[in-house]
């Protein structure tokens, strides 16, 4: 049986006369009908957020995280159906659609137990002041196409525990998976709490215009990112951007190589390379740069080959969408007409044996120009650029461009020295001896192009909720 998809609007499944449909990565094949919300069903979304948020906004911090327990118990009983509409609309393996349906459980449990509490921020003879924090109404939640369920849910759980209504926008390359998501919790939230809404552009440009939304939490590119801050300005809208991230890896000389070349493959390929935070230029100290080098080389070949089979285990995948395989494909294009070293793969035709999909092969570019695409914009796909650095300095520098703000990763055998250089480096986030992988328990926000505020932790949860102080007296 085809699997049906509706818009979700207080608690009611809403088709349309407007229907899209995704291409499978892995096969270029249409997928199924997909609703796009009209003007009215976003008007009413708004209606109905702002009627529940009346009531849900005064409810306890415990009964919500109570509902969000139920929330991923629903995604639980519901994973292998949501896994396998991952798996068709993303292109990606079933351990990789896996890891996106387990991960939000996380997220609702973890947050199920931790939530902004009252603070004493002064206390003297004279009086205490407390810190409580309120939420602040509708927030409208814009998500990306590389982890739709992951990337979706945070922005939902986090609207939640603070006493927020929220609105999902998938994006189009992606709707299914979180469109079924929200179906399937109907009954466990009041109506009009959480909803989601299926459109493009516009409707994006409608949620950052709407003066009924007090928040709009966007992941995606800088580009977008700019025009989402300029349109919630005008309506003096809360704004939490998470944006690219071309993420520097630097590797000292002192490394373990048979500990840290596998790890950076991982930072490097997990995905095909469309994560935020993934390695997206490796620097590697001029004194083991051939050994490193060559060591990629095998570890790559021998891990992330292109399986058409989704349920081979792989960490690999097709590039998600058509956009982005044009994107990538154009970079290793660009690579190869300027003469620059491929030292594997750089194929971008007939990559899977039957022709077909949106997969480029592991590719791997030495010691290609500072100046060049590869180096200097996120690729955000398969094709990993390895420069040779020697003075600590000057590879802090050449890590710090404006783009390059959201994560990074430092390699070393010495943590003093590894910590130093993570501290040197302009990122939100920095590890240290291990892929980049966010943590819901960690605040993740980028600096410079790569972002504005940020979410996950306790601390992401403050973005969602105004804090309100009380302040009062003691007797006498």
């Amino acid at each position: 049986m085809q699997p049906q998809f509706f818009n979700v609007i207080n608690d009611e499944l809403r088709g349309s006369a407007d229907v899209h449909r995704v291409t499978d990565p892995r096969t270029e094949e249409d997928l199924w009908a997909c609703p796009v919300a009209t003007t009215q069903d976003f008007e009413d979304a708004v209606a109905a957020a702002q009627a529940a948020f009346v009531t849900w906004g005064q409810t306890t911090v415990p009964e919500r995280q109570a509902l969000l327990v139920r929330m991923a118990g629903v995604i639980g009983q519901h994973a292998d159906e949501l896994a396998t509409i991952l798996m068709k609309e993303t292109g990606k393996s079933r351990v990789l659609a896996d890891i996106d349906v387990q991960a939000s459980i996380g997220q609702c449990m973890y947050y199920a137990h931790n939530a902004l509490e009252d603070e004493v921020q002064h206390e003297d003879d004279k009086g205490r002041v407390v810190a409580t924090h309120i939420p602040l109404g509708v927030v409208g939640a814009i998500a990306p196409w590389n982890f739709p369920l992951i990337l979706s849910n945070i922005k939902v759980v986090s609207s939640l525990v603070t006493g927020n209504c929220v609105i999902v926008k998938p994006s189009p390359f992606t709707p299914y998976a979180v469109m079924k998501w929200a179906e399937l919790t109907r009954g466990i939230l009041p109506p009009g709490v959480f909803q989601v809404v299926n459109g493009g552009a516009d409707l994006g440009a409608a949620m950052t215009a709407h003066p009924g939304i007090a928040k709009i939490s966007f992941t995606g590119t800088i580009a977008t990112g700019k025009r989402v801050m300029a349109a919630c300005a005008k309506t003096l809208k809360k704004v939490t951007l998470e944006l690219a991230g071309n993420d520097a890896c630097i590797v000292c000389p002192d490394v373990n190589l048979d500990m840290a070349v596998p790890s950076i493959a991982s930072g490097g390929f997990f995905n095909a390379g469309q994560v935020c935070v993934a390695s997206k230029r490796v620097y590697v100290h001029e004194s083991i740069y051939d050994e490193f080098l060559a060591r990629l080389v095998k570890v790559v070949e021998a891990q992330y080959a292109v399986h058409e089979d989704g349920n081979v285990p792989s960490t690999f995948g097709p590039v998600d969408n058509k956009v982005q395989f044009d994107v990538v494909k154009g970079i290793v294009e660009d690579c190869k007409s300027k003469g620059y070293n491929i030292v594997l793969g750089g194929k971008t035709e007939g990559v899977a044996a039957n022709g077909k999909g949106f997969w480029l092969q592991p590719t791997i570019v030495s010691r290609p120009p500072e100046e060049s695409v590869l180096v200097q914009e996120e690729q955000f796909g398969p094709i990993l650029p390895i420069l040779a650095w020697s003075d600590e300095d000057d590879v802090v520098r050449r890590s710090n461009l404006a783009n390059a703000g959201l994560g990074a990763s430092v390699y070393s055998a010495d943590l003093a020295q590894a910590e130093r250089i993570a501290r040197r480096l302009e990122a939100g986030s920095v590890w240290i001896n291990q892929p980049e992988r966010p943590n819901c328990a960690a605040y993740f926000s980028g600096v410079k192009d790569s972002g504005f505020g940020g979410e996950m932790g306790k601390q992401g949860l403050l973005s969602y909720a105004y804090t309100k102080c009380l302040h009062f007296p003691k007797a006498g």
